[in-house]
């Protein structure tokens, strides 16, 4: 492991190695984790929120405990402040058997925190406290670079590419991980209001595009990134945004589904139908099941019927997520989407 950096001086409390050790179907999820502050009534705007509920955040850590949940091996690999909250986050991430010791704390920086709220009209509404936050200052020299080496799949987002030193650490993993064999996936989960600009957000999530293996993004994101264009359009997406080194490209649909890109076909797997509550980690969870599945057949890439098998599983484990309130709490165990799934008609 790598020695723990920290500024000041913290005492780094015991962290866990979970059942992720020389796991052969490790997933190193890499980035932020944070406090969601969430009002305690739906359909307000943050000013009109009477009171707020915390909640763990950040969509890298909630792909990691997806992933642990539906019985596979994962690690988080992130800062966050040598404070009350920090501490809790590296315990949720025990408490669900994600390998933590890749987690380091700040004692000159706060854990970020992030008001949501979901209004009336549906759109969700975002206030960020980082300046800077801890995972904001990820060093290099930081890095658990035996965890990196072990994961079989690396995923990460682009938020951890928006400041330094974050961004380089960032840079530096992906590298390692890569060299050791590693599968790079990347979901965007663009956060416009975190980036300096559209342009600086547009650039700074394109930067990495040509290194992924996997690429999951949205209807919104693929608008945003090629700068208004149909996100309906395939070819768009095939000319726009698959790249030659891509082994698979995700265009998530809400409810609707998902869209699928490779090499050699492409196609649309229909989503599961529910009444949605929150739709806060859909996404995320959407990730953890794909992952899960890659991380123990490899053949998804090449097998176009069992890559739909896998993609209706990832289907169901979003549609789970959004009839609970939060993101970690919502998340399913696979005995919960083979239920679900036994339910839809062929």
């Amino acid at each position: 492991m790598a020695e723990i950096s920290t500024s000041g001086n913290c005492e780094d409390p015991p962290l866990n190695t979970g059942a992720a050790d020389n796991n052969s179907s490790l997933v190193v999820c890499f980035g932020e984790m944070l406090i969601d502050l969430v009002p305690t009534v739906g359909g307000v705007s943050l000013a009109e929120a009477p009171a707020f509920k915390k909640a763990p955040g950040g969509a890298p850590a909630n792909v990691a405990v997806g992933i642990s949940r539906l019985g596979g091996s994962s690690a988080f690999i992130g800062k966050v402040g040598d404070d009350e909250f920090g501490h809790m986050l590296a315990d949720i991430l025990k408490q669900n058997n994600v390998n933590n010791s890749g987690m380091r704390f700040d004692c000159s920086a706060r854990t970020a925190l992030a008001f949501v709220t979901l209004r009336a009209d549906g759109e969700r509404e975002f206030l960020f406290f980082r300046n800077p936050s801890a995972d904001m200052l990820f060093h290099e020299s930081e890095l658990d670079l035996k965890l990196l080496e072990q994961a079989k799949i690396f995923h990460y987002g682009s938020i951890s590419l928006i400041e330094e030193p974050c961004r380089s650490t960032h840079l530096a993993a992906m590298t390692i991980a890569k060299k050791a064999g590693s599968i790079l996936s990347y979901d965007p989960n663009l956060r416009l209001k975190l980036w300096p600009s559209p342009e600086a957000a547009r650039k700074g999530i394109m930067s990495v595009w040509d290194k992924a293996d996997i690429i999951k993004i949205s209807e919104d994101e693929i608008t945003f990134l090629t700068g208004g264009d149909d996100p309906y359009d395939d070819n768009v997406v095939l000319k726009k945004l698959f790249h030659p080194n891509l082994k698979l490209l995700l265009v998530t649909e809400g409810s609707e589904g998902c869209r699928y890109y490779t090499k050699k076909f492409r196609g649309r797997v229909t989503g599961v139908k529910v009444k949605a509550v929150d739709t806060t980690g859909a996404g995320d969870a959407f990730v953890s099941g794909i992952l899960s599945y890659i991380a123990s057949d490899m053949s998804l890439f090449q097998d176009e019927k069992r890559l739909r098998e896998a993609l209706a599983f990832a289907n169901a484990c979003g549609a789970l997520t959004v009839r609970e309130k939060g993101a970690i709490p919502a998340l399913p165990t696979r005995e919960a989407v083979l239920k679900i799934l036994q339910n839809i008609p062929e």
